[in-house]
């Protein structure tokens, strides 16, 4: 078994567990025990919850950036990316619910996936073709951050085989970014979208905590 199969077998273990049992009761040694696998190699490679879900992240990250194109308007381009990042998440539905409902009651975990998720948001960007460094880049990632919190909420509801509800919310969250950001520049007047532009985070209006 290769390391990256070791991973994929310990994540998948992992959220195996946590929807069934719930996320307290996850841990490497747990998730091993499950899949038969190796835990000195856990112990080595995921030997914590936060080091299981920060290679997850990973792994939606390089599953949403593979195969970007600089094709098209930036709008478009993110559109995809997040999709594709959805589409990994889907593979892990029952777990990354029951992440979702445990933490509220572990605000530490909840903080720490947010920053984590915030970086990943950079990624994205970078994914698209436009610049997540310096003080303009930190306010895309912020706002891009909230397009997905806003997607994430349309996600855990969505139950179409397409994603159709989960599209159409990242749509529309997306569209409010042009917005925000062509009142930031009055004078613009763009003839096309402009979500090369996320200047300004957007005012999620969810609970639900990113993954």
């Amino acid at each position: 078994m290769t390391d990256d199969e070791f991973d994929a077998a310990l994540i998948a273990a992992a959220f195996d567990l946590g929807a069934e049992q719930g996320w307290r009761a996850v841990s490497a040694a747990a998730a091993c025990q499950r899949a038969g696998l190796d835990i000195a190699k856990a112990r080595r490679r995921l030997p914590t919850r936060r080091a299981i879900l920060a290679r997850f992240g990973a792994l939606a990250d390089a599953q949403a950036l593979a195969g970007t194109s600089q094709d098209g308007v930036a709008r478009d381009r993110l559109f995809d990316i997040l999709m594709r990042r959805f589409d990994f998440l889907q593979s892990h539905r029952p777990g990354v619910a029951a992440l979702m409902k445990a933490l509220p009651l572990e605000p530490a975990l909840g903080l720490w996936l947010a920053r984590e998720s915030l970086a990943s948001m950079g990624w994205m960007l970078e994914g698209a073709g436009l610049s997540a460094g310096g003080g303009r880049g930190g306010l895309r990632r912020q706002g891009l951050l909230a397009v997905w919190v806003w997607g994430m909420r349309a996600w855990l509801g969505d139950e179409s085989a397409d994603l159709s509800a989960t599209m159409a919310a990242v749509d529309v969250a997306l569209n409010r970014a042009d917005q925000v950001a062509a009142r930031l520049q009055p004078g613009a007047a763009p003839a096309e979208p402009r979500s090369a532009d996320l200047e300004l985070p957007l005012t999620a209006e969810a609970s639900v905590p990113p993954v």
